[in-house]
């Protein structure tokens, strides 16, 4: 099985590349602290907005430069990655959770749980989730844990949506009115005979929600609200760089290529897996 989904993604280059991205950044989140040439909180007010070493003024100790207080910039941003990867995992794995269990509900019962579900859905999409983020956050405080829980909302409807419109299908086949009719329970049925057929679209709706989860924090970060702003992640280190795009332009322009480049790569892999498990994809 592993083989033959390794073969399939051997056979598309873009595939690949976002594949080759993923595996890149969790490798440096996991082993940064072997990776980053020094502390992410090492000051060195000498070195204050020291330009990248191939910039005439540059250092060969700061690679990418430092930034307005003399922090290394390349190790923040290896550091930052643990943050961004944590966060976006992880607020894709709770909105699953969250929005498959409702897509079940809804599309499995019908009726007013469906219609409750569906209102909270509508509602969700038509709210500004960004200026929502911020109220929770900016009344119940930030941190690791009630971001990924304020990120999991915003994501949790795309889950929602897409497991309903399969259960609708679903529900109605032949083996599952059989295992009804024989006496089998509701739990076992949706977690049995439904749930596994709406495996491989959630499979993909994770890969995006965890592009918009990274780019969300990022967002958030840049804001000013969510994560301790003394632990480096690539949205704070955009903020850090804000007053300086004129004088010293790689503060924010390497966190944002970091953004970019990661998010790029999850979505080129999430378009890989659309087509490969999507049976009525045309490509």
């Amino acid at each position: 099985m592993i083989s033959l989904f390794l073969a399939k993604l051997a056979r598309n280059w873009l595939g690949v590349f976002g594949a080759a991205i993923i595996l890149a950044a969790i490798a440096i989140a996991v082993f940064a602290p072997l990776v980053a040439p020094m502390s992410m909180t090492a000051i060195d007010l000498h070195a204050r907005l020291s330009p990248p070493s191939w910039v005439v003024g540059g250092s060969p100790k700061h690679l990418l430069g430092t930034d307005n207080i003399g922090r290394d910039i390349l190790s923040r941003l290896i550091y930052g990655s643990r943050i961004s990867l944590a966060v976006g995992t992880a607020a894709a794995l709770l909105g699953a959770v969250l929005g498959s269990l409702m897509g079940l509900l809804a599309g499995y019962f019908g009726g007013r749980v469906d219609t409750v579900i569906s209102w909270c859905v509508d509602v969700q999409l038509a709210f500004p989730f960004t200026l929502l983020a911020i109220f929770l956050l900016g009344t119940f405080g930030g941190g690791f844990t009630a971001v990924v829980f304020v990120l999991a909302l915003a994501t949790w409807v795309n889950y929602a949506r897409v497991v309903r419109s399969q259960v609708l299908t679903v529900k109605v086949q032949d083996y599952v009115t059989a295992a009804r009719s024989v006496g089998v329970g509701t739990t076992r049925t949706l977690l049995r005979y439904i749930l596994p057929n709406a495996t491989a679209p959630i499979i993909v709706v994770a890969s995006f929600s965890t592009a918009q989860a990274i780019l969300t924090q990022a967002a958030l970060s840049f804001l000013g609200v969510g994560i301790d702003a003394s632990i480096p992640s690539w949205g704070a280190m955009l903020n850090d760089g804000r007053d300086y795009l004129q004088s010293a332009w790689w503060i924010a322009t390497f966190p944002g290529l970091a953004i970019a480049l990661t998010v790029l790569g999850v979505n080129l892999f999430g378009d890989w897996l659309r087509d490969t498990l999507d049976p009525r994809s045309l490509r």
